[in-house]
Order: structure tokens, then sequence, then C-alpha cells
């Protein structure tokens, strides 16, 4: 995982949740699986959770795949939560306010393209943070 390959894993913590209850419970898609095992990354042990409110108020930032997603987390927030909401390529000079689009409409192909743009976002996040005293 990048975090740990930057020596960041006492600093940050990472989780993923989704918007909807859809696949709670479930692994990531096979071909979501097969995409990061293509680049060292085991998804296998990971399973789908749905956003709660404590991650409102236990995690600094809270990233969106998309607007659709961002429009559910600001419905979702609790009065007073301090995590930041924004779009996971907010990071990404250039991208700001952009989609990552639904890999599902796209095949294989879509899953290395998602990929890439979250590793994209990934590291402009590190390096915000970084420039902001990580």
């Amino acid at each position: 995982m990048m975090v740990e390959r930057e020596g960041l894993s006492a600093s940050i913590e990472v989780a993923s949740a989704g918007t909807g209850s859809w696949h709670v419970g479930e692994a990531p898609d096979p071909r979501s699986q097969e995409a990061a095992r293509n680049r060292g990354i085991e998804l296998g042990a990971i399973r789908a959770r749905q956003v709660i409110d404590e991650d409102f108020h236990r995690f600094d930032y809270i990233l969106a795949m998309d607007g659709s997603n961002l429009s559910r987390l600001e419905r979702m927030r609790p009065a007073g939560a301090p995590g930041k909401l924004s779009m996971f390529l907010d990071f990404v000079p250039g991208f700001e306010r952009h989609d990552i689009p639904d890999p599902y409409y796209s095949g294989r192909q879509g899953f290395e393209l998602v990929l890439n743009l979250v590793e994209e976002g990934a590291l402009g996040l590190l390096e915000h943070l970084r420039n902001n005293g990580i």
C-alpha cells in the first residue's frame, strides 16, 4: 500500500466505505482484485462496508469518487462532524471536481483506468498532506 511504502503508516489510516449498502460484506469485484494484483496489491481480505456516522468524526478526510457520492456524503454527515469532504481527484492539479468513472460499465479496462486515477489521487493527497505538516 502506498502509505506503507512512504513510511506513513503511523500517521495515516486508510479505510474504504460506500454510501449505499449494496455490497456490504462482499469482497471487491474480481476485476478490481486482478487490476490491483497486477500492481502488487492484494485486496482479497477487504470486505465492503457502509459509511457510518463515526467515520465523519474519525477521519480528517472523506473522499468521494464522484459528485453523486459527494452529495450523499454531505447529506449523511452528522451536524458538527469535522471531517473534510471532497472529491478524490481534488488533489490532482487540473482534475479538481472531476468524477472517477464507475468501472462496471467499462469491462476490465475500466478497472485499470479507475486504479490509475485512484493512484493519482492518492499521490496528490500525500503531497497535500506533506505540504500541510504530515
